[in-house]
């Protein structure tokens, strides 16, 4: 039983995806030494019994960030300064353990310290033993990339954890006060209104039996008091439920600003969010809202922009939605927008209503949504 448990953990933290994997493609430099010399049954096993020796290692210091991440990176990097005189490909775990450095997340100046140590080791060790250049120059030169994005990452890793965590206090703080302002509100409305119809309900009590005129102009009163507390009550309900296209507007750029992006708006005048909405077909208006909340968490939580540009027009026939933000702008490799849940969810709705969805990533992500107006009346 505890064996299954072990099995079926996770073997890294989630954080890091399927990179580490990945990586370990590295040991094909391994093979290249056999390109050219035949390899015998003992020195592939020895390769075998140290990749496997390594492979628990490796995936134990992804958990560990203290003096144990140091054992694992001088371990490594033993293995490859074992195998330096007898297969190039021993560089691959130096590089691993220069990797391993970035493990001291909570102050990079160790990290950096440790990839120093790691790299003018390996340089000592080569220059003594006069290791073989095909070891010690990608042995040398990989390691500091290899290093420096690793550490990269991990604080990247930080800091989005850290505004995820900021996002959710926000949240959490946002709806504790609209409970206040919802609880504000109705005391506002119903105390004073409740406190008249109780004594005008008391006076006409005590005048029932003795002046059943002004008994009745009483409970007139209490009539037209109610009345007018359940129309106040109603408008404040709408006010509540208001979750169409203005109270999405509203809260983009409430949110926008928030997290200090500039938010640049076309709207028509009757888009405008201190107009009227236009009389949008019911589930045409509920795509467009639910598309610029999708956009705009993903700018939030994914995107590094500055500046967020939302045009939205009609004519007589379609409604025309565009966002785009300035997350790429300085970058020169772009990275490859993946379709998520909340991209492909937006698709399956345009769809859905015969309407066309297109992203592109520029100096940013675009997204331009078509929906034909007639689709909402049929």
């Amino acid at each position: 039983m505890q064996f299954n448990d072990l099995w079926h953990r996770e073997w890294m933290p989630a954080r890091y995806g399927k990179a580490p994997y990945f990586w370990l493609l590295s040991f094909v430099f391994f093979a290249w030494k056999y390109v050219y010399v035949t390899p015998s049954v003992l020195e592939l096993s020895l390769i075998a019994l140290s990749i496997l020796v390594f492979l628990p290692i490796y995936l134990y210091s992804f958990w560990v960030h203290d003096w144990r991440a140091a054992v694992c990176i001088v371990i490594t990097c033993s293995f490859g300064l074992l195998w330096a005189k007898f297969n190039p490909g021993g560089s691959t775990f130096v590089i691993f353990a220069a990797a391993m450095c970035s493990r001291f997340q909570r102050d990079p100046r160790q990290a950096y310290l440790a990839l120093a140590i790691v790299w003018t080791f390996v340089a000592i060790c080569s220059y003594v033993f006069q290791f073989s250049a095909t070891f010690w120059v990608p042995a040398l030169i990989f390691s500091i990339p290899s290093t420096i994005g690793a550490i990269i990452g991990e604080r990247l890793e930080r800091a989005n954890a850290k505004l995820f965590r900021k996002q959710e206090e926000i949240e959490h703080l946002a709806r504790l006060a609209e409970r206040e302002r919802i609880a504000r509100d109705l005391h506002d409305l119903l105390g004073h209104t409740l406190s008249v119809i109780t004594l005008k309900a008391e006076l006409a009590r005590k005048l029932f039996g003795r002046d059943q005129a002004a008994c009745q102009k009483e409970i007139v009163d209490i009539e037209q008091t109610a009345r007018e507390a359940l129309a106040e009550v109603r408008a404040a309900v709408l006010g509540y439920r208001d979750t169409g296209l203005a109270h999405e507007l509203r809260g983009a750029r409430n949110t926008l600003d928030s997290a200090k992006v500039k938010f640049i708006t076309e709207l028509e005048a009757e888009f405008d969010v201190g107009s009227e909405i236009k009389a949008l077909p019911a589930a045409v208006e509920n795509v467009i809202a639910l598309a610029l909340r999708e956009a705009i968490t993903n700018i939030i939580r994914h995107s590094q922009a500055t500046v967020c540009h939302l045009r939205l027009h009609s004519d007589d026939e379609h409604v025309y939605f565009h966002l785009s933000d300035n997350g790429f702008e300085g970058l020169t490799d772009i990275p490859k927008l993946e379709k998520g849940n909340g991209l492909s969810g937006m698709s399956e709705r345009v769809r859905a209503l015969g309407g066309q969805l297109q992203t592109s990533c520029q100096q940013g992500v675009a997204i331009d949504i078509v929906l034909p107006l007639k689709s909402g009346n049929e």
